[in-house]
């Protein structure tokens, strides 16, 4: 596992939003054959709760940016001093051009402001804060606004059990700062291409791009589930034994790197991949379960990029956060982990993203388009 040190960088708060929908396990036991027993199994052994769900006409751009107006305002940010956008997501809103671009016009942000995208899952917070770390400490920049976020949920078919009670939409900001002040951070990374193809959405890209025929496409496995196109195939034994295999051993080469003790760390968050998975993680790596929640899941479901800072923002407003181990891993196959103190950093929560009236639903955004191309909309 390579790893790097930074100073001088410090995070100054964070953000999550969700979306107003959200659909409770409890509410679904037909899936479950109508039988108590087999949905409280599940609530038991999985963690399986609430997750928030977005509305058709919501893009991860679009609560991402509800985050940073809502956190900048918060911490009294001025969109002047950002000098660096950096977006992280694995569906964006377009093919071409970048979330970033999209997030910084509508924000507003300054024409000097760099922004630049990172496409990643579960492990992209993670790699989008070390880019920032290293763009920060070398002085060419010195305020980051990094968004994350995935609307996984909204994109899966919810009558696919075995992906759709899993995930779950949201989306952050986070503000960081060079600072002249000698704060230290440690990452730890790593990556397993080999496995590229154990959580994998093969359609829709350049490799095997989608078609009439193939959208109409859907396969069924030996136990039932179906795969069209447009889902994700997710091998979760593989993915299962990958994470009982790595993540255990980057927390604790986390530590290490940053030269803490157990008595050292105040709060590890772990990817809520599932209540099992960071259960068995916690075990295996011999931590304290009160230093690592894996109740984030039942609460809010997998977050894919944006779930360590949902586990963040959903520790006490006013308490301090102090010392943080994150532990990332998944899509790629890749990891990351992180040390830092977020002693002074500013937790905004969790709030419910609102849509707006200006949001046009699916025929609306292709009448438009249509004009657009046409030059009637300017």
């Amino acid at each position: 596992m390579a790893s790097a040190a930074f100073q001088n960088v410090k995070i100054c708060g964070i953000k999550t939003v969700v979306p107003q929908q959200f659909i409770d396990i409890d509410d679904e036991e037909k899936y479950f054959e109508n039988n108590p027993r087999k949905l409280a199994r599940a609530k038991k052994m999985i963690g399986f709760g609430r997750r928030y769900v977005a509305d058709e006409r919501t893009t991860v751009t679009d609560m991402a940016v509800d985050a940073a107006e809502r956190l900048m305002a918060e911490m009294g940010i001025e969109r002047s001093d950002i000098d660096l956008l950096i977006f992280v997501n694995q569906r964006p809103d377009f093919p071409a051009p970048n979330d970033a671009c999209v997030a910084h016009g509508k924000l507003n942000l300054s024409k000097s402001c760099f922004a630049l995208d990172i496409n990643s899952g579960c492990t992209g917070y993670v790699q989008a804060l070390l880019t920032a770390h290293a763009l920060l400490s070398s002085g060419s920049f010195h305020q980051c606004l990094l968004l994350a976020g995935d609307l996984c949920a909204a994109t899966k078919n919810q009558t696919d059990r075995k992906v759709a009670p899993v995930f779950g939409d949201a989306a952050s900001a986070t503000i960081l700062k060079h600072t002249a002040t000698d704060i230290k951070s440690y990452f730890v990374m790593g990556t397993d291409g080999k496995g590229f193809d154990k959580i994998i959405y093969p359609c829709g890209g350049t490799y095997l791009p989608l078609n009439k025929d193939m959208l109409e496409l859907t396969v069924y496995n030996r136990q039932g589930f179906f795969w069209n196109a447009q889902q994700c195939i997710l091998k979760g034994e593989d993915v299962f034994n990958f994470s009982l295999d790595v993540a255990p051993r980057l927390i604790l080469k986390t530590m290490a790197v940053a030269g803490w003790s157990d008595e050292d760390v105040e709060l590890i968050a772990i990817h809520q991949a599932n209540k099992q998975i960071v259960e068995n993680i916690i075990s295996k790596a011999g931590i304290l379960a009160e230093r690592a929640p894996s109740d984030v899941f039942s609460k809010y479901a997998n977050n894919s990029t944006n779930s360590v800072v949902t586990v963040l923002c959903d520790q006490a407003r006013k308490k301090a956060l102090g010392k943080t181990i994150l532990c990332t891993f998944g899509i790629g196959l890749s990891w990351g982990g992180a040390a830092l103190d977020l002693s002074d950093a500013y937790n905004g929560g969790i709030s419910t993203y609102v849509p707006t009236g200006k949001h046009l639903a699916q025929q609306e955004k292709i009448d438009y388009w249509i004009q657009y191309f046409k030059g009637e909309k300017l």
